[in-house]
């Protein structure tokens, strides 16, 4: 008998950093002729999913993300540019 318990991960494919989430939501609203930008700014500040397609798994996707660590990501990035 172990007195550890062990534990693992299971490997994903589709997990994605927060950079390719977004660029794959952005490419998959820019192929379905919305203003990318417009729709993924409606979403952050409602979170109200449907503001992103379901085209190409995107709004699956987005969802995967916390609303509010992507926020922070973004004024980090932007702030330190």
């Amino acid at each position: 008998m172990h007195d550890k318990t062990q534990t693992f991960k299971i490997p994903n494919n589709l997990e994605l950093d927060s950079k390719a989430i977004l660029k794959e939501v952005y490419n998959a609203l820019d192929e379905k002729g919305y203003n990318p930008i417009d729709q993924i700014v409606g979403y952050l500040l409602s979170e109200d999913p449907t503001y992103i397609t379901t085209h190409n798994n995107a709004r699956s996707l987005i969802r995967r993300l916390d609303r509010d660590e992507l926020l922070q990501e973004l004024v980090t990035e932007f702030i330190q540019k």
